[in-house]
């Protein structure tokens, strides 16, 4: 922009005091400068929050996923402990039954 007013500046050679317009045009690039800082702060914030906000929820999924990975071996655990356990009844049961069969 600044470049554009320059060359418009020297084409007119008008009576137009220059350096009142350079420092005008300063000004507006210190302004422009700032509001565009401060514009790129605030996205960088919502960004980073939101950024945040996502790494909090994919913790929480971790952690889910832990809690239902334990579930699952406890489960699978308690099934074989069971099944065992079920097992050894019937084989003393059979066991029981065959001796009462010898006996006869």
């Amino acid at each position: 922009m600044r470049s554009g007013v320059e060359e418009m500046l020297a084409d007119q050679g008008s009576g137009i005091d220059e350096t009142v317009l350079r420092r005008e045009l300063d000004v507006l690039r210190e302004e422009t400068d700032f509001l565009l800082k401060r514009r790129v702060r605030k996205t960088e914030k919502r960004l980073n929050k939101r950024i945040n906000q996502v790494n909090a929820r994919t913790d929480a999924l971790e952690a889910r996923i832990d809690q239902v990975e334990q579930a699952r071996q406890h489960a699978e655990w308690r099934i074989h402990t069971n099944t065992e356990q079920l097992l050894d009844g019937l084989l003393q049961e059979i066991r029981a039954i065959a001796d009462l069969l010898t006996q006869r």
